[in-house]
């Protein structure tokens, strides 16, 4: 059976809910803080406790600075779930005003890269978390139109955030989901202030990290989804929509500091089994025929559909009416982004018209396990069935890199990646 989580963002996300969640599914705190005390950077100390929210009983994580009694103010987001109810009003996502107790110092992205490189992570943790930070740089970056280099990290190399996603990711290896699907994210309503002003929210980075990613509107007047909650939620769920058929096994809650009248400000982890040997889901496929475009526009085209939440493009030949050759173009895509798809297909192309359909698509199991080669770590993606490995495939940009950096042809780092996950892997499944 595959195990599969469900998280239930009906109160938003953040970065301590989620550890929260993982915690009152059983993740062991001992294991947690030996974990984050392989980044030998000073933190402090974490707890969790008991608390309810609107009478529901969840696990509060927190990150308490040395010698203090309260909780270090956060600063992944701007009046959120882990501010003190009263202290809001003066909390920014670039660090000011943070208390006497809160820890003063940031950390570059690549110091940051140098904590986790010599953590205790896994080699599969390691390359998530660094992809992650950078992800939440890039995302900085292009809020404020500047190179990545050059972007004033506050909020990236808050130590709060770097506990919050490095224990997210030892978290989600201990958890050990084959699949991770989360619902449309509740970012809150009105707006909020930070150093560069009022901004309504959801805020700048946290939008940008939701791009392409279904999002709605609470009753409560705040910031309901932060930057780390984004970036966690949109780095680890395959796709976002309604609950799959589940048999539940586990439920986590993770809570905010907040307490609200209107509903349990907590995060829902919900852990099941798949009764079938895939995982399968609602997809649409969106088709239109072209014969009187540019071919130089299939290029952008493409891009542009991506970029909308495409899950697949694909262009065919095909000989169309008054025998003209044209192109095919299908559109793969979650129900839920078919009308923006719809929109790209109409603004970008001459197609008139487009049909769509919804049909059930079985995806395999899949992870991204990073091995050791001769020619250095290079990922492979493998997928199975019924628990079953069936292919297994190195990543090409990694291999690419490994070739530049060696001097090597390409293909020839592909061959000996492939040999160097034989070598170390689980037996194939059997035919038939």
């Amino acid at each position: 059976m595959a195990k599969t989580v469900y998280v239930d963002c009906f109160s938003g996300a953040s970065g301590d809910m989620v550890l929260g969640a993982l915690l009152d599914l059983g993740l062991p705190i001992d294991a947690l803080r030996d974990a984050l005390g392989s980044l030998a950077i000073d933190y402090g100390r974490v707890t969790a406790e008991r608390v309810l929210r609107a009478g529901v009983s969840a696990t509060k994580f927190r990150l308490v600075a040395h010698g203090a009694a309260e909780p270090v103010p956060r600063h992944d987001h701007y009046h959120d779930h882990d501010h003190h109810p009263h202290s809001h009003a003066h909390s920014h996502v670039y660090g000011h005003d943070h208390g006497p107790d809160a820890p003063h110092t940031h950390h570059s992205l690549e110091e940051i890269g140098g904590y986790i490189d010599r953590s205790a992570l896994s080699a599969e943790g390691k390359a998530r978390a660094r992809e992650l930070f950078a992800r939440l740089a890039e995302a900085e970056a292009a809020v404020h139109d500047m190179p990545v280099a050059r972007v004033h990290l506050h909020e990236v190399g808050a130590v709060d955030s770097i506990i919050d996603i490095v224990g997210a990711v030892f978290g989600m290896e201990w958890l050990g989901a084959s699949e991770i699907v989360a619902s449309p994210l509740n970012v809150g309503a009105g707006t909020t202030r930070c150093a560069h002003g009022v901004f309504p929210v959801p805020a700048p980075a946290t939008a940008r990290l939701l791009q392409g990613v279904p999002i709605y509107a609470g009753a409560v007047a705040r910031e309901l989804t932060t930057p780390t909650g984004a970036l966690l939620l949109t780095g680890y769920a395959q796709r976002f929509g309604p609950m799959p058929p589940l048999t539940v096994t586990a439920i986590g809650y993770g809570a905010g500091d907040a307490d609200f009248p209107q509903h349990p400000n907590v995060l829902r982890m919900m852990v099941g089994e798949r009764h079938g040997i895939g995982a399968t889901e609602r997809i649409v496929a969106i088709e239109c025929e072209i014969d009187d475009m540019n071919p130089q526009l299939f290029g952008p085209l493409m891009d542009r559909l991506q970029d909308a939440g495409a899950l697949d493009v694909y262009y065919a030949p095909v000989q169309m009416k008054k025998n003209r050759p044209g192109v095919l173009v299908t559109v793969l895509a979650p129900p839920e982004r078919r009308e923006a798809l719809s929109g790209v297909l109409f603004a970008e192309t001459t197609t008139i018209g487009v049909r769509y359909v919804e049909m059930e698509r079985e995806r395999l199991e899949r992870e991204v396990r990073t091995i050791e080669t001769p020619v250095g770590p290079i990922r492979v993606k493998v997928a199975r069935r019924g628990g079953a490995v069936v292919n297994a495939s190195p990543e090409f940009d990694d291999c690419v890199r490994a070739a530049t950096d060696r001097g090597l042809p390409v293909k020839s780092v592909q061959a000996i990646a492939t040999r160097a996950w034989l070598e170390s892997a689980e037996p194939a499944a059997p035919r038939g």
